[in-house]
């Protein structure tokens, strides 16, 4: 894919490497295994992917915990026509959706695996690096400002370089889908990124985070 497969910054034989491996621990039928590795490779972009685009750690923290859940649900039934890590940010985008619409209950949810959710514990506890310094804090709030639709698009395209078929796949919340579509919501996505990019460095202008020149 050319993506990095974790934060760490595996280059791209890694992240196929780690797709392998997957692909083949789910067509042994090793459910618990490929789900407790997928979110162990992705797990902290997702939650990462989540806290900026919800702006809440609590929120993001349920979400991504019924993430888990629906990862290890799905399994039988996913059929490869995307990468694991981009089906991910789809169930992601689910999650969110459901969880705007009817916040769960986190207590009654039923559990999947014992690994798995002391996975996604751990994943939850991992530092946000954006939030360190003041330039980075402010950047932040600039990001913020965004509808949590323009949020995610930045961090799908700039923080995590998917492709563009990707972030189809993840906006429109099909893993599936193929054709004349995903051509489509690409070519829509990119005129919308480049707006968004437009409007953010006039922000960043006015809030003095770059010059005139910049």
């Amino acid at each position: 894919m050319g993506t990095k497969n974790s934060p760490s910054g595996d280059d791209s034989g890694g992240a196929d490497d780690t797709e392998a491996r997957l692909a083949m621990l789910a067509r042994q039928n090793e459910l618990g295994a490929a789900a407790t590795e997928a979110l162990d490779a992705y797990g902290s972009e997702v939650f990462a992917y989540l806290l900026n685009v919800m702006g809440s750690e609590s929120d993001a923290s349920e979400v991504f915990s019924q993430v888990g859940e629906d990862l290890w649900r799905g399994l039988p039934k996913f059929a490869f026509r995307c990468s694991i890590r981009t089906w991910l940010y789809v169930l992601a985008r689910h999650a969110m959706a459901r969880f705007r619409r009817s916040p769960w209950n986190r207590a009654g949810r039923r559990a999947g695996d014992e690994q798995l959710e002391a996975v996604v514990a751990h994943t939850r506890t991992l530092t946000k690096p954006w939030l360190k310094t003041d330039v980075k804090d402010r950047w932040r709030s600039l990001r913020e400002s965004l509808a949590p639709e323009d949020r995610s698009l930045l961090v799908l395209r700039v923080d995590r370089q998917l492709e563009w078929k990707e972030i189809a796949r993840v906006t429109l919340g099909e893993e599936n889908l193929a054709g004349a579509d995903l051509t489509r919501e690409s070519d829509r996505l990119k005129k919308r990124f480049q707006l968004l990019k437009d409007d953010l460095r006039r922000r960043a202008r006015a809030a003095g985070l770059i010059d005139d020149g910049g």
